[in-house]
């Protein structure tokens, strides 16, 4: 090489030092730049040295790394197709270092046969140069792996993994960095599994090498302890959840400063934390705050972004705001249309879960065609066999339910029910899930014994997975208390009542929605009983909850900031290491939690889940009735009211009032004044106004009609004929 080619290679070599130095700090941008000047100087020279060509092949699969990194897959390929042009003139372990860069851009893009090809073509063209499985080969079975983790082939990729791990223990001893990311991702394939406690195994076999070769302060090691906490919240603990995203989030702040995208990665992870604890207006500000973080770091079309927004309408959900959810959710859709394409798994999530919002609504028909949609991507992308598919069919026999199709819902949950136990064996919480609404739907058939069968079938798996004291267990033994309460058991069914509440309340959850409903149905059979005392202790407890839910969600409502929905800068992303080994998994481990890649399937472990506050929402409905009644009495109301709350279309008889106020179907032929004053248990749904044909909710109505009848004409005379009712109501309208 002449003085001026080594002139000129050196000042190459120096701006790629450049890059490669910004880019251990992180630095993305930086090092993009630095790569781009010195490939656009290369192709400005007439040099053709090997030299020359081999640092150019390096800058090439520098630069793809880094777009896959940000998910700018577009840009990634283009890169890799030059770096595979350059690698035909070079030696073949280039050729297999492009094919493993083009494996993973089509895992990400779920491409996963493509991606299994590049990754075999690897392997082979490795064992074919070293005759033997080396490091470069031990890559390539790892990154194998995590394709079959994407697959849901979770005991295939273990065997990947375990393979990867031999080699890696043989060449590099029991204490290396890499090692630890092994024992990352076998921890992740096992939570998947819901093997939970050999998922912390692995964490802390990992842990230890981490703390061990990094010190104590390495982002490395953040990503376990978040990876921890995902484990614990999926066996709700939710407070040891917290205390490893806490640990997470201290050592990202000190590494990374407070506005690197794995920061927000952790605040997501804590709002999923108060999410599963009820805690919806603390979850959505912690999504709030990983927006606001992922906003500035990777512009406003990342797909990390789109599942925030994903997780955002899943609180919202949870809170009754269902405009508010499909509004995120459309939001989630846009950018991962754009992202992504319109095939990709992660878009049949949100479908999904706009199916969960209209199913909340009661626009059963709505909800089946987005999980239609959702399927029909998923079967393409999946194949028959994921677990994501099982997840459709268990909404769609969700809907089903509600539908009073029973029938049709046991087909659906007997197909999810297949696929779970092909993917999982025979012990997974998401079993135990379909075992219990497959409860649900016997019982409501007066099944009982088949109802119970059920329940113990879910039992006995929640029991062995999660522990004794998951919430999920709760549920259960909420639905053995229902099927003994519907046959006039009470006191067995009260025991089983109390037996969920202690749960609930062992684990954190005294606050919880679902606890006030377990105490709604006690104070019910304490009233089949005449325990009259016992009755109203039960439903004030229900009521200081709910009281105390509406003043959580109000404060946090009025605290919260939202601008974080309309910034944007530059793009940047999660670090990942050169030789693309170790990812981080935060999104993917969100995955296993939710259900849907990154964004969130909200897998029902009962028929209740999905509409937490309905009960809430009745009680009010009850109560707005009552004050109706009494403001009837009074004199004058205006009938558009009372035909507001029919439900169906406009010529429907006065009959069906009772699909509002109960429980029961219309062809149960009985008075629905006396079934409205009686039932202790009444249906939240969205009713028909006549008078503009639109959907609303009772209370809306209730408040948009009436709320000037009852509060201020009736006032004086409704609170003295029944304090306690129109005092309680009136707060709520308030």
């Amino acid at each position: 090489m002449g003085n001026k080619q080594s002139s000129f290679y050196n000042k190459i070599q120096s701006l790629y030092n450049k890059a490669l130095t910004s880019e251990e700090a992180r630095d993305d941008e930086q090092s993009l730049s630095y790569y781009t000047q010195a490939l656009n100087q290369i192709e400005s020279t007439d040099d053709t040295s090997q030299q020359i060509d081999e640092l150019q092949y390096d800058i090439l699969i520098k630069i793809c790394d880094i777009y896959t990194r940000q998910h700018k897959l577009t840009l990634a390929n283009q890169f890799i197709d030059k770096a595979l042009q350059m690698a035909y003139k070079l030696q073949q372990d280039k050729m297999a270092r492009c094919l493993d860069r083009r494996g993973e851009i089509k895992r990400l893009e779920s491409d996963y046969d493509g991606a299994l090809l590049d990754h075999n073509k690897s392997v082979e063209i490795k064992l074919k140069l070293n005759k033997n499985e080396g490091l470069d080969v031990s890559y390539s079975y790892h990154n194998i792996g995590m394709v079959y983790d994407d697959q849901g082939k979770y005991d295939d990729a273990l065997g990947m993994y375990e393979k990867s791990l031999k080699i890696y223990l043989s060449a590099l001893g029991d204490n290396h960095p890499t090692i630890a990311e092994t024992y990352n991702n076998m921890g992740l394939a096992y939570s998947n599994q819901g093997k939970y406690d050999d998922a912390i195994s692995m964490y802390e076999k990992s842990l230890k090498i981490k703390l061990s070769a990094l010190g104590d302060n390495h982002p490395s090691i953040a990503d376990t302890y978040n990876n921890m906490g995902i484990v614990y919240q999926s066996q709700g603990k939710y407070d040891d959840a917290v205390g490893m995203y806490e640990k997470s989030l201290k050592i990202k702040l000190s590494a990374l400063g407070d506005n690197h995208p794995r920061i927000a990665d952790t605040y997501h992870n804590m709002g999923l934390a108060y999410d599963s604890q009820g805690k919806y207006g603390d979850a959505i500000r912690m999504y709030e705050k990983s927006l606001k973080i992922k906003l500035s770091a990777l512009g406003d079309n990342h797909p990390s972004i789109a599942d925030t927004y994903h997780n955002i309408g899943l609180a919202y959900d949870s809170q009754g705001k269902y405009d508010d959810a499909i509004s995120m959710y459309e939001k989630s859709l846009k950018i991962k249309l754009s992202a992504l394409g319109d095939n990709h798994p992660t878009i049949a999530d949100t479908y999904n879960n706009m199916g969960l919002v209209y199913q909340s609504q009661g626009k059963y028909d709505d909800a089946v065609c987005m999980y239609e949609k959702s399927l029909k991507i998923k079967l393409s992308a999946l194949g028959d066999n994921h677990p994501n598919i099982a997840d459709t069919y268990h909404n769609m026999g969700f809907v089903y339910y509600h539908q009073g199709k029973h029938n049709d819902a046991v087909c659906m949950y007997e197909k999810s029910l297949k696929i779970y136990l092909s993917a999982f064996g025979d012990n997974h919480p998401s079993i135990a899930s379909t075992y219990n609404n497959m409860g649900n739907v016997y019982s409501k058939q007066g099944k009982y014994d088949d109802a119970i069968s059920m329940f113990e079938k879910s039992l006995k798996i929640k029991l062995s997975a999660l522990g004794d004291n998951h919430p999920s267990i709760a549920k259960t033994y909420e639905g053995i208390g229902d099927v003994n309460a519907n046959q006039d058991m009470y006191d067995d069914a009260i025991a089983f009542y109390e037996r969920a509440a202690t749960i609930l309340v062992d684990a954190h959850l005294q606050n919880h929605p679902d606890l006030a409903t377990i105490y709604d149905n006690t104070a019910d059979c304490y009233d089949k009983l005449n325990r009259h005392d016992d009755a109203t202790t039960m439903r004030q407890k229900s009521s200081h909850i709910r009281h105390s839910l509406q003043q959580v969600d109000s404060h946090t409502t009025n605290q919260t900031s939202t601008n974080a929905i309309n910034q944007s800068t530059a793009p940047h992303d999660d670090v990942q290491t050169e030789n693309n080994v170790t990812e981080d998994l935060s999104n993917q481990q969100i995955q296993s939690l939710q259900g849907d890649n990154p964004s969130d399937n909200r897998r029902d472990d009962d028929h209740h889940r999905h509409t937490q506050q309905t009960h809430h929402q009745a009680l009010k409905e009850k109560q707005y009735f009552s004050a109706y009644m009494q403001a009837l009495q009074h004199g004058s109301c205006n009938n558009k009211v009372i035909r507001a709350m029919y439900a169906g279309p406009e010529c429907v008889g006065k009959s069906s009032i009772m699909r509002v106020f109960t429980q029961q179907h219309l062809d149960h032929v009985q008075d629905p004044t006396q079934i409205a004053d009686q039932s202790d248990k009444m249906v939240h749904l969205k009713v028909y106004k006549i008078k503009d044909r639109t959907i609303h909710h009772l209370d809306q109505i209730w408040e948009n009609n009436v709320h000037e009848i009852v509060q201020e004409k009736y006032k004086d005379q409704i609170q003295n004929q029944q304090k306690p009712l129109v005092s309680q109501s009136s707060a709520e309208l308030t």
